[in-house]
């Protein structure tokens, strides 16, 4: 009896050269779009030689485009890529406008560079499950970005841009382990790029401004004071960790109970309760440091 002989096993294809890194220039709006993009293009399994015929660009192009290199891409080429990689177009084409706007394009330039693909950019329902995690999510979202970004429109911006980017990535967030930690985070790190920072740490100051403190103030009350110790707390609270940090600005400047700020951040309410602990007992002994012992015997 013969012992059937198997087929060669084709040697596996060659894998597509890794993508590099975003490059340090892109800026905060243009990451908006191009990091969903990046990781949809990664989770495809697709290399950038089926891309390139796909939509019919030279493979440094695209390079270029997936790492925020070369000239700021055009909507038509954007709007093609998202296509195939099966991302929505309607956010998608909000965040590539408002970083084009930023990068110094001009409207008539979106314009000429959007024109033939009017029709990608009709903007489709968001999914039912996203609308109502919106609107249940949105008015504390709100409270938080407006800490740190006093101007209305500038919160507005990063708010709405939050959750553009979750519909760009709506599949990986409910696959998540916690979609309220996932939609954390986004909102964390949208904020977090407009606002402005110190020695690495978000500036409080302009919310020392606008404390229940001062707001309560009696008429012939001294606000210089209050304002110096306010200015001295926000620059003791932006040093906290990052948990820590929003755990306190959540209790204790947006007056939010410790379930509701468990709930959105996602974590046990213990770990919200130990947190502001930690926090608190951080800020009193940068605020109030014990008095140093006279006369210490050895």
């Amino acid at each position: 009896m013969t012992t059937p002989v198997e087929p060669p096993v084709p040697p596996p294809g060659r894998p597509g050269r890794k993508l590099g890194p975003i490059a340090d220039s892109v800026g905060s709006a243009h990451r908006a779009w191009l990091v969903p993009m990046r990781e949809k293009y990664i989770s495809s399994g697709l290399t950038l030689s089926d891309l390139s015929v796909l939509v019919r660009l030279a493979k440094s192009k695209l390079s270029e485009l997936l790492r925020g290199t070369g000239l700021y891409p055009r909507w038509e080429v954007v709007s093609s890529l998202s296509r195939e990689l099966g991302l929505p177009s309607s956010p998608l084409y909000r965040l590539w406008r408002q970083a084009a706007l930023e990068a110094h394009k001009s409207s008539e330039w979106v314009k000429r560079s959007s024109d033939k693909s009017a029709m990608t950019t009709v903007p489709p329902d968001p999914p039912l499950s996203h609308r109502a995690f919106r609107e249940l999510m949105e008015p504390s979202y709100f409270r938080y970005a407006h800490t740190f970004l006093p101007d209305i429109d500038q919160c507005d911006t990063a708010v709405s841009d939050t959750f553009d980017i979750l519909w760009l990535s709506w599949n990986e967030a409910l696959a998540s382990e916690d979609i309220q930690r996932y939609a954390w985070g986004v909102l964390r790190a949208t904020v977090m790029s407009r606002t402005p920072h110190l020695d690495g740490r978000p500036e409080l100051a302009p919310a020392a401004f606008d404390t229940v403190a001062l707001r309560t103030l009696d008429p012939g009350e001294d606000r210089t004071e209050q304002l110096v110790e306010s200015l001295q707390l926000f620059k003791a609270v932006s040093r906290l960790p990052d948990q820590q940090l929003d755990v306190f600005v959540l209790r204790h400047m947006c007056g939010m109970p410790a379930q509701d700020v468990a709930d959105l951040l996602g974590v046990p309410p213990a770990t919200v309760r130990s947190d502001e602990r930690h926090a608190e007992h951080f800020l009193e002994s940068v605020l109030c440091p014990p008095p140093e012992t006279e006369g210490k015997t050895s």
